[in-house]
């Protein structure tokens, strides 16, 4: 029998359940009783940056489109091409637009991770619907302290309301580099 074959003997599905918002931190998947076994294949929520178009101040090379930031790839190697990166400019910035207005609650952000991780340090996640500035006078979110290199933080606040999601670096001689960053709404 092939695999092919034997993958018809099991019904593959994917179930959604539409929850009303419930501050916490953690998701517990509870099966009650005795003798079952709980087997869970993928648990997630949805990333609304995932797919979503983006722009950034400008493109250091070719490897560095601002699209790379959130194509769903988390490695942290500029030259794998997995990663945006602007110029060094005064006042970088990034923006995803989510193309719809969402409370948006947490943000993401994987870092670089083969050189250069203090340069995210100082940034600003900032959310709203206006455009004005390139989006980076909406209001502001989180600030970033520090990510050390590779790795991956989750920023969470208060619903935060908005259509576009910028990652905003003031300063002068300034790179942004950004290797995933995913958005997530209440």
């Amino acid at each position: 029998m092939s695999w092919l074959q034997l993958l018809g003997l099991f019904h593959l599905k994917t179930k959604t359940f539409q929850l009303k918002h419930i501050d916490g931190r953690f998701v517990n998947i509870f099966l009650p009783g005795t003798k079952k076994y709980l087997t869970l294949c993928e648990v997630f929520a949805e990333n609304l940056a995932l797919g979503a178009e983006a722009v950034q101040s400008s493109t250091y090379n070719y490897l560095g489109a601002a699209q790379k930031a959130i194509d769903g790839n988390r490695r942290s190697d500029y030259h794998f091409r997995s990663c945006s990166h602007t110029k060094g400019d005064k006042d970088p910035w990034w923006r995803v637009d989510l193309k719809e207005v969402h409370k948006v609650t947490r943000v993401i952000i994987t870092n670089r991770g083969d050189c250069c991780s203090e340069r995210i340090e100082g940034a600003q996640i900032r959310i709203g619907n206006s455009l004005e500035n390139n989006g980076n006078n909406n209001q502001l979110a989180a600030i970033i302290k520090r990510i050390p290199a590779g790795a991956t933080e989750t920023f969470q606040f208060k619903p935060v309301t908005g259509r576009y999601v910028n990652i905003f670096l003031p300063g002068h001689g300034k790179y942004l580099t950004l290797c995933e960053v995913e958005v997530f709404a209440d």
